[in-house]
């Protein structure tokens, strides 16, 4: 539970400066500070983009027709030819080996059939016949052997340049493919941000969530006191309220002491754990958020299961939980509780037993720290300012400090709720 350099900042300020107002929107933006959050796309580096996305995809369509044709005509390739050639050498040699055994069984046979009366002579001649029949049978062997041989090596030769053809021919699908979807893409981020007249539009919003009164968070069973070096277990429950289906949605807890040496840094002696639905294992939260809930229907609730840890040393006194809920949706269309409710709780000393035992109930008005009276004065800080927050929309309570006095409520919790919404 990491709070921002630019709240710190804030509150070192607001100790030494007799009156500082500042006011800032809620984070659905960046988890950056606002100087370093990205800048949209202009409507001009969108059709680069999209022209360059076209580019992309001619040259892989004409990879792909080249790749094609290279496989239809593969029959010319020269191991396609060398293979025809050894294959033509092969059927001959077949054809001398089977003439060849062919000459041999006949001489053999002309041999066994000359009678015990043949001559000399006879005898002489068939003899002659068998023994160059031997000799052409083995070279033909030899021959019929090699030209297999040489077949064998240009059949795998053929093989691997078809395999390669078809291989390239696949890539240059794929490429083609991938090609065409990020065309698609491309055209379609132009398209969406000339039809918001701004540059780099999402889901019509303009860039910008909304603040929705329909959408509420609140706590059940989160106690009035907790002592220091224990834990208490409740949850949050979000509420549908908008009339459409909300894809997927945040809880929004941030924990903040007032007490003895409230206002220094006690991020590490707070802890917020939650736990998944079904599940025993807890998680932190990542820039105070727990969950997503998806796909939560209109006028349905979910409940998130919370845990809240109390490091022994954490300064005793009044201390506050806030809760908001942040919501964006596959379109594009984001937003958000208009304000987060504060439920008061006092850290007690380590071993103490709670005094009180009903649950902490909810406010939405910000309470001075340290008991001093303060009203939190409507302000705006500056767009280039290190607290300006762009591409959001409803306004939360703002960070007042009157008299030296410092109202933390809603606006430090706004500083913390900066996040980027892409990354969801």
């Amino acid at each position: 539970m990491k709070i921002s350099r630019t709240l710190a900042t804030a509150v070192a300020a607001a100790v030494t400066t007799p009156a500082l107002l500042l006011s800032v929107t809620p984070a659905f933006a960046d988890g950056k500070p606002a100087a370093q959050t990205a800048k949209r796309p202009t409507i001009a580096e969108l059709e680069k983009a999209a022209a360059e996305a076209q580019k992309a995809y001619d040259k892989a369509a004409a990879d792909e027709s080249a790749a094609r044709k290279a496989l239809t005509d593969l029959d010319s390739a020269p191991a396609m030819v060398a293979l025809k050639t050894a294959q033509k050498d092969a059927d001959e040699a077949a054809r001398v080996k089977a003439a060849a055994d062919q000459e041999l069984a006949d001489a053999k046979t002309w041999q066994n059939a000359l009678p015990a009366t043949a001559s000399p002579v006879d005898k002489d001649l068939a003899a002659q016949r068998v023994a160059k029949a031997e000799a052409a049978v083995t070279a033909a062997d030899t021959a019929n052997a090699t030209a297999a041989g040489k077949l064998a090596t240009a059949k795998k030769a053929a093989d691997r340049a078809q395999s390669a053809a078809q291989a390239e021919l696949d890539r240059a699908k794929g490429a083609t493919a991938k090609a065409l979807a990020d065309k698609k893409a491309a055209d379609k981020a132009l398209a969406d941000a000339k039809a918001t007249g701004g540059e780099g539009g999402t889901g019509g919003q303009g860039g910008k969530c909304s603040q929705d009164m329909g959408l509420t968070a609140v706590l059940n069973g989160f106690p009035s006191q907790i002592a220091a070096g224990s834990s208490a277990d409740f949850s949050v429950r979000v509420t549908n309220g908008t009339g459409k289906q909300l894809d997927r949605l945040w809880p929004f807890v941030y924990a903040y002491v007032n007490g003895k040496g409230g206002g220094k840094d006690i991020d590490k002696l707070v802890h917020l754990q939650w736990s998944d639905a079904g599940s025993n294992g807890w998680k932190d939260l990542p820039l105070n958020q727990a969950g997503p809930v998806t796909d939560l229907a209109a006028g349905k609730s979910a409940d998130v299961k919370l845990r809240l840890k109390v490091d022994g040393s954490t300064p005793l006194g009044r201390a506050d939980l806030f809760v908001a809920a942040d919501y964006r949706n596959a379109d594009g269309a984001c937003g958000g509780t208009p304000s987060q409710a504060r439920y008061e709780f006092d850290v007690l000393a380590a071993g103490a037993k709670p005094t009180k035992t009903g649950e902490s109930k909810p406010s939405t008005a910000p309470r001075p720290q340290g008991g001093a009276a303060a009203t939190p004065l409507s302000a705006t800080a500056p767009e280039s300012g290190a607290l300006a927050e762009t591409g959001s929309s409803s306004a939360l309570p703002q960070l007042a400090l009157s008299g030296g006095a410092v109202v933390l409520g809603a606006g430090a919790i706004a500083l913390v709720r900066r996040r980027k919404a892409a990354q969801h």
